[in-house]
C-alpha cells in the first residue's frame, strides 16, 4: 500500500499556494448533529469557518491492531471539492492556505454511522494569523469512510483509507 510522506504533503502545500482562503468564511449554516448533541458548540462561541475534507486516514498494523498514524486531506469550500482552502494533517492540524493553523485535542465523540470514522468535538489552539485565528473549538461531522481495516495485516503494513468530513470551526463571541 502507498505511504503518505513528506513529499506528498509538500506537493499539496505548493498546489494550495495559489488559492484563496476568503471562501471559507461564508454565512453560518446550521449544524445538524442529530443524536450527537454531546458535540454541540459551547455557549459563547460563534462559527468562524466551515470546510469540507477529502483525503485519507492512514493506519499502520502493529501486529495486533491497526493504529491511526495521521489524517491527510485537502480542505475545500464546498463538498464538490471546488476552491481548495487548506490541508489537514497530523496533530491533528488544519492549515489554511494563508498560513494560519489550528491544532485540535479530542474532547468528545459520537458514532452515528458504524461504517465511518466517528464525529468529533475538539478543543483547539490557533497559531498565527489567517482564517483560523482565534479558533477555540472544532466539530468533525458528516463523515464517510476512513475506518481502520477490518482484517489483520502484516506487521508494519501501512494502509490509507479514503474519507470525507465536514469541519466547523468556532471562536469566542
Amino acid at each position: 500500500m502507498k505511504r503518505i510522506g513528506f513529499y506528498s504533503i509538500a506537493a499539496a502545500v505548493v498546489a494550495l499556494a495559489g488559492c484563496s482562503a476568503d471562501v471559507i468564511t461564508a454565512p453560518e449554516p446550521a449544524v445538524n448533529l442529530g443524536t450527537c448533541t454531546n458535540l454541540a458548540a459551547p455557549a459563547g462561541t460563534k462559527q468562524l469557518a466551515r470546510v469540507f475534507a477529502k483525503g485519507v486516514q492512514v493506519y499502520r498494523y502493529d501486529g495486533q491492531a491497526w493504529i491511526q498514524i495521521t489524517p491527510s486531506a485537502v480542505l475545500t469550500a464546498d463538498s464538490a471539492g471546488h476552491q481548495t482552502v487548506g490541508m489537514h494533517y497530523s496533530g491533528p492540524t488544519w492549515e489554511g492556505i494563508d498560513g494560519g493553523k489550528v491544532v485540535g485535542t479530542p474532547a468528545g465523540s459520537c458514532t452515528p454511522n458504524a461504517n465511518a470514522i466517528p464525529w468529533l468535538m475538539l478543543n483547539a489552539v490557533s497559531d498565527g494569523e489567517g482564517v483560523f485565528k482565534a479558533a477555540t473549538f472544532i466539530q468533525r461531522v458528516n463523515t464517510t469512510g476512513g475506518k481502520a481495516p477490518a482484517t489483520a495485516g502484516m506487521t508494519g503494513e501501512v494502509r490509507s483509507i479514503p474519507y470525507t468530513a465536514e469541519y466547523f470551526f468556532y471562536r469566542p463571541l
